[in-house]
This record gives C-alpha cells, structure tokens and sequence, in this order.
C-alpha cells in the first residue's frame, strides 16, 4: 500500500453533462424566437396603422382646405352681390366704368369656378395617380388662391368704394353754393 500512495496516481474520468441545463437552454432559445416572431409582428401592424393614419390624416386636411376653400367662394359671392351692386348702380361710376368693373369681377367670380372644378377633378378621380399627400398639397396651394382672390376683391371693393366717395366729394364741392 505503501506503494500506491507514493506514486502519485492520476485518474481522468469521463465528463458527465447535466442534460437539464442543456434542455434549459434549448427551452429559452425557442421561447426568445417566438417572442422575436411577435415583436416582428407588431413592428409590422405599428407600421400599417401609422400608415392608416397617416391617410386619414391627409383625408382630414383635404377636408379642411376644402371647407375652406368653399366658405372663401361663399365669401367671393357676398361680397360680389352686395358690394357691387352698389358700386355699379353709382351714379359716380361712368359707364365705361361699368363694364371694366363687372369684367374685373367677373375674371374673379370664373376663376372661383374653375378651382372649384379643378377640386372637384382631383378629388372625383384618380387626378395623375396622385398620393393622397399630394393631393392634400395641391388643395392647399387653392386654399391659398380663393384666399387671395378673396384679397383681391376685398382691395377692388375698396378702391371703386374711395372712386365713388372722391367723386361724391368732388361733386358736393363742384355743385356747392356759394353765398357772396
């Protein structure tokens, strides 16, 4: 016995494995996967409702500009059926007068009409398979253009308005008696 303790003796045995942990692990690395599956998914129903809203975003701005553009052509006829009849039925507007105000207003008022049939074009039919941003830009750039046609009308009402006013005051100076 003597013998065997003083030869230092070495055994290698064979490694066991723990199967558990290496089902374990197998377990975990199946469950990360599906869980990357489900968040795949919802990265791609996030992308589609952003996207839907975004149409319906776009929708509601073309619904804005054209209520807007619509209550500026309402505005457009007010004041074309108020303020010009006035001005037309001046006595201190001349009759050549006459005619260069009412094609002034006139160009305005067909103006007015044709936007209106360039929007309803674009919002009927598929105008140049436009994307609904885009559609949304244009109606905005008409908005802008009823909104300065409501501008140029409100400018032509003040300025025939100050016409008639001088010409009033012209007249009261001119027919004025005079008391010597």
């Amino acid at each position: 016995m003597a013998l065997l303790f003083s030869l230092n003796i070495k055994a290698q045995g064979m490694p066991t494995y723990d199967n558990t942990n290496f089902i374990s692990l197998v377990k975990q690395l199946i469950e990360s996967g599906k869980q990357t599956a489900n968040i795949i998914k919802t990265v791609q129903f996030l992308k589609t409702q952003k996207e839907n809203i975004e149409k319906v975003n776009n929708v509601v701005r073309q619904l804005k500009a054209v209520r807007e553009i619509g209550r500026n052509n309402q505005r457009l006829i007010q004041m074309m059926q108020n303020d010009l009849r006035d001005i037309l039925d001046s006595p201190y507007i001349k009759p050549d007068e006459v005619s260069r105000v009412s094609e002034s207003f006139t160009a305005i008022v067909e103006n007015s009409l044709d936007t209106m049939d360039f929007i309803d074009e674009i919002l009927s039919s598929d105008y140049l398979k436009m994307t609904d941003s885009e559609r949304a830009e244009i109606l905005k750039e008409k908005e802008l253009e009823s909104k300065e046609m409501v501008s140029n009308v409100k400018t032509k009402t003040r300025r025939y308005e100050d016409i008639i006013s001088f010409r009033k005051m012209q007249d009261k100076i001119n027919n004025r008696e005079t008391e010597y």
